[in-house]
């Protein structure tokens, strides 16, 4: 090395040296904060940027016996049952904000292997990315993919679930997310929330079932608060964690037309073999007060010509499940923070698919140890089926689930 290139190299040394020595003494451009059970994040001190992480995870341990009267195991699942990463903040300001949420875990990426979909046929990691802008505190405007305002169950997070599953009624009705134009209202007494988008679900493919398709799907909730508003979130959020000082109610309910949907279930499911339009209706109650918690929600779908039939084949059909449900379920959380829940609910077939579907119904028993309130708990329950169709019994089987759920 030459004694000119040693120079160089010693100032340039001692460039880097003053640049740091420099900056330590300033402040430095982003501010790190951590809030129990919100996550941790970042802020810029000029107020353009926010970032705030969120992680959690649901490990899961299940039983199902062979019958009701058998109790040999039919099978056991051992799963990460979901797992998730959640980034939100603002950009530019902080009424412009955004919101993503990604499935890291197989069985939380609403993606079987064997379903016949067009529409979505892979696993699905983005869960929500969405963009919204407030120009109020009351109004909100969203643009982008994520949960639609259907019924409170569907829309409350599977984080903030008192039983380690939702019930069958959502499993059998609920319409999920989607993409497009939202909107949204809160006031004191009264919320109203609002969606137009494509009808296809989460993640859809640019080339449809049928390619000529104009439908949109259309969905509108009112909810009605008598008492005001609830602490918190703890409208949307099971159990009363907050203990409420005095009794909340929230009547609500929720309309939803998908005008000629491609898949059985509207937004989920395998692709209909010819475009149906779907309406479904739900309304949901919700009271809360000192630590009791009620919840009872009835949901309805419908469509005039619910059964499809193959082009080429008329031997393969795929239907629509027109039907109803119905659940209650009713919870206690004790001062050590240990709650106990039950909870009843049937979904039934209408007529015209009677003999294509079982009418189902389930109890359940949940046992619920908050350690850090949704964040960190262990759930047990223990869930009784049974099932017929036609008004003949077709079988029953017991259940017991156990899962932690752990997350910042």
């Amino acid at each position: 090395m030459t004694r000119k290139t040693l120079k160089q190299y010693f100032a340039f040394v001692l460039l880097i040296i003053s640049f740091i020595e420099a900056n330590a003494q300033s402040k430095p451009p982003l501010d790190f904060f951590y809030k129990k059970g919100k996550g941790f994040g970042l802020v810029t001190q000029d107020s353009t940027f926010s970032l705030n992480f969120q992680f959690r995870m649901q490990n899961r341990a299940t039983y199902v016996s062979k019958s009701e009267s058998d109790f040999e195991p039919e099978q056991f699942e051992f799963r990460v049952r979901r797992l998730r990463l959640k980034f939100e903040g603002f950009v530019y300001n902080p009424k412009l904000t955004y919101y993503i949420q990604l499935s890291m875990s197989r069985g939380d990426m609403d993606w079987r292997g064997p379903d016949d979909n067009q529409i979505n046929n892979s696993p699905n990691v983005v869960r929500d990315a969405v963009i919204y802008y407030s120009p109020t505190k009351r109004v909100r405007f969203g643009f982008g993919q994520t949960k639609l305002p259907g019924n409170r169950q569907r829309v409350i997070s599977s984080g903030d679930q008192q039983f380690v599953d939702r019930s069958i009624v959502n499993a059998t009705f609920n319409i999920d997310r989607d993409f497009g134009f939202f909107a949204q209202y809160t006031g004191k007494y009264i919320n109203l929330k609002s969606a137009l988008t494509s009808g296809d679900g989460r993640n859809a493919l640019p080339e449809r079932a049928s390619p000529s398709n104009k439908g949109l799907a259309y969905t509108g909730r009112i909810e009605f608060l008598p008492f005001g508003k609830f602490t918190g979130n703890n409208d949307y959020i099971e159990g009363d964690l907050e203990r409420e000082k005095m009794p909340k109610l929230s009547l609500a309910t929720t309309y939803s037309f998908n005008d000629h949907a491609v898949r059985v279930a509207g937004q989920l499911g395998n692709d209909l073999y010819a475009a149906r339009s779907i309406q479904t209706f739900e309304a949901d109650l919700l009271f809360k007060y000192n630590g009791w918690a009620w919840y009872t929600e009835y949901m309805r779908r419908n469509a005039d010509n619910p059964i499809t039939t193959h082009p080429e084949n008329n031997t393969l059909q795929r239907h629509i499940y027109i039907g109803e449900g119905y659940l209650t379920q009713l919870s206690y959380l004790f001062h050590n923070n240990v709650e106990l829940a039950g909870r009843v609910s049937r979904v039934s077939p209408l007529e015209k698919i009677a003999d294509r579907e079982n009418d189902i119904q389930q109890a359940e028993f949940g046992v619920t140890k908050y350690l850090v309130g949704h964040r960190l708990k262990i759930q047990g329950n223990i869930l009784h089926q049974t099932r017929q169709r036609g008004g003949v019994y077709t079988g029953g089987l017991w259940s017991a689930l156990f899962q932690v759920e752990l997350g910042i």
